[in-house]
Formats: C-alpha cells, structure tokens, sequence
C-alpha cells in the first residue's frame, strides 16, 4: 500500500512539473523559432478554409504595418507590460452598460492567446492566457512579440500573417506596404472575416482613414520605439 502511495504521489509530481515547465518550454523555443500553425489555424483548415501561413521576420515587413497595429489594437504598447488596466477598465465600464461587448486586449495578451491557446471566453483560457503573456513579456520582449503577433494574425479566412494578407489583399510583398494598405489591413482586424481590405466599403474606408491618421502620433509621439527604435 506504501509503495502505491509513493508511486502515486511520484506520479502526480511528474504530471505538475509538466504542466509547470510545458509553458515555459514552449516560450523559450519560440522566442527563436517560428511558432507552428496555431489551434486556431488547425481548426479552420480542417473545416476546408486552407493555411497560408508565411513566416517574415520583422526587417521583412514595412514599419507602416508595425505602426499601423499599435495605432489600431494597442496605443500603449510599448508602455505596458503586458496588460492595459486603462483600457480594461473602459471595457468593463463598457459592457456593464449593456450593448456589444468590447475587448481591452493587448497585442501581447492576443499573441498569447493566438498561439499557445484556443478561441473562446472561457475563464479558465483567460487565465492561462495572462499567464502566458507574462511569459512572453518576460522572456520574448516588445519587438518579438509584435513579430510573432504580426505573422500569425488572423487577415482572411485560411490567411494568417503580414505576408500572406498583403500578397492576398494587395499581390504585394509585406515589405513594400503602404501607409494606406497597411492602415486598411489593421482596420479589418477586428472582424477579418467579414471585411476586405483591397475594396473596402464605408465603415473599412472610415476606420482605416482614422487609423492612418493616428499612424502620424505613433511615429511622431515615439509609441513604436520598443519595436522600430526611433524616427521611425
């Protein structure tokens, strides 16, 4: 009876050094690497929708792309450390009074997510999903994190990255972005599936002009400089 208590603690050990050290593997390797084709991506092409997925690492996509993401999803980006309490705060305020629910992710919080995790609300995803951000602030740093967010970001059904959406919207490479093209790709990232960025219609065309515009104080105001350095 002894022994099966101690090969059963002995099990239950080796199952929570697992669980402990699986993220922290997982974080460390891709800090280097590219991740693999995320949950999310798995489970689209299983239902038909392909994978185009193609790597390019930061110095192979236009800075307007870069500047474009943190004037469209995170202004304080390079401020925070992985969480906004500002914008959840507004979020909370928001949805208590009623209406569509709102976010206040972070690119960080969503990189996490989007690859170590699945889709969903649930809280126990929520949950690993901070977990995870404060390894990947912790370990990856700003620039990697917003290369990483950049290359597997959801643009069109079956297209994920900078260089699959701008070869898919525009037949160009990331690299060669417009401010225009690049502040139209991050205005469809709230709902990828329903708008287009080449030919888009009014409320693509409205949000996109606001998003280049607020470009001019990301650049202008530094908010990009833990990805681009400065000038840029």
């Amino acid at each position: 009876m002894a022994k099966g208590r101690k090969r059963g603690r002995r099990a239950l050990l080796i199952v929570l050094a697992i669980l402990v050290l699986f993220p922290i593997v997982s974080v460390l390797a891709t800090a280097v690497v590219p991740p693999p084709p995320t949950i999310l991506m798995l489970r689209q092409a299983v239902r038909g929708e392909g994978m185009n997925y193609q790597w390019r690492g930061l110095n192979r996509i236009s800075p307007n792309l870069v500047n474009a993401a943190i004037a469209s999803e995170d202004a304080r980006f390079c401020s925070h450390h992985g969480f906004d309490m500002d914008a959840i705060q507004k979020a909370l305020d928001h949805n208590a009074e009623g209406g569509r629910l709102r976010g206040g992710s972070t690119i960080s919080q969503q990189t996490a997510k989007n690859v170590f995790l699945w889709p969903g609300r649930d809280w126990v995803r929520k949950g690993l999903e901070a977990g995870y951000t404060v390894l990947i602030e912790t370990v990856w740093g700003k620039r990697r994190i917003m290369e990483v967010y950049l290359n597997v970001v959801e643009w069109a059904p079956g297209v994920y990255g900078a260089q699959a959406a701008s070869r898919h919207w525009f037949g160009k490479d990331a690299a060669d972005l417009s401010p225009r093209e690049a502040a139209r790709l991050a205005a469809i990232l709230p709902a990828p599936r329903r708008y287009e960025a080449a030919d888009p219609g009014p409320y693509v065309r409205r949000r996109a002009a606001r998003v280049q515009a607020a470009m001019g104080a990301v650049r202008n105001q530094g908010l990009n400089v833990c990805v681009l350095g400065r000038g840029r």
